[in-house]
Parts: structure tokens; C-alpha cells; sequence
């Protein structure tokens, strides 16, 4: 059954896209959810609109997520945590804390789940952190982690 997606689905496509599913995958769960509607030829102009909207903002997000990267790759982000002798903190530096930085620091409020920390982060020292805040746009943060006088 051709369909056109009014949202984005994974592994089925983005807004605005004539997709062709099983026939029981359209019925019971993308036009039940509200997630698609049959494809008919006044459908299929509406898709159209959908699809040229959706590359408009994907290439307005995608500038702005450029600059925002061409801002943050230059800047190392220093955060003061509580650490043993041994350069060890007492506990770890999370997503929460390196976006609060970056927002203090540089002015740039990011989204805490756009980080990808690929090991926790339990020393002082300078870490990477990648950042990805478009699906064309992936940077690495640099993050120095030093121990504080508390």
C-alpha cells in the first residue's frame, strides 16, 4: 500500500515521503497512529509541499548547526570538579555538566543528548567529547577537567 508519511518513522522514511508498506503495517499501526495517510493524487501534492518545507528547515538547521560548531571547535571548555590526589574525581563529569559549561563559558545552549560520551568521565585531565547536532554536522568538544580547591 503506498502511504505518505506525515511523520518521520524510522527505518520507514521522513515527513512527507510516499512510501510503498504491507498492506497490515499501514492499516494497523502508520494510519491508526496517525502516522501516515493512503496515498492519493491530492495526497501526493500535499507530500510535495511537505517534502520542500522539510528541506527548507533541515538546511536552515543545518547552517545554524554549523556555526554553532565553527564556535565550539575553537574553545576548550574547562570544568572545576571535586578530585582526590590521585587526579581521581569523586564521582563522574556527565552530560548535564558539560552542556551547563558550554553554556556559561561560550553562550551556546546545547541539548544535553547531543553529546555522545563514549567512556565515563572520571580523571582530571583534557577529554573528548563528540558532538552531534545535525545528522550531516559531528564535531569533538574538548573538555579539560581540573581539580577544584573544595
Amino acid at each position: 500500500m503506498k502511504v505518505v508519511l506525515r511523520s518521520d518513522v524510522a527505518d520507514v522514511g521522513k515527513r512527507g515521503d510516499i512510501v510503498n508498506v504491507a498492506d497490515g503495517f499501514a492499516r494497523n499501526y502508520l494510519i491508526a497512529m496517525g502516522r501516515a495517510i493512503r496515498a492519493t493524487d491530492g495526497v501526493v501534492a500535499q507530500a510535495a509541499a511537505m517534502r520542500r518545507a522539510r528541506d527548507v528547515r533541515d538546511a536552515n538547521d543545518r547552517e545554524a548547526a554549523e556555526a554553532i560548531a565553527q564556535k565550539l571547535v575553537a574553545q576548550a571548555i574547562s570544568i572545576p570538579v571535586r578530585a582526590g590526589r590521585e587526579g581521581r574525581l569523586f564521582g563522574s563529569v556527565t552530560a548535564t555538566d558539560i552542556v551547563s559549561a558550554v553554556e556559561s563559558q561560550a553562550g551556546v545552549a546545547i541539548d544535553r543528548h547531543k553529546l555522545v560520551i563514549r567512556e565515563p568521565i572520571k580523571a582530571v585531565g583534557v577529554h573528548t567529547v563528540s558532538v552531534r547536532l545535525h545528522a550531516d554536522v559531528e564535531f569533538q568538544l574538548s573538555v579539560d577537567v581540573v581539580a577544584s580547591g573544595s
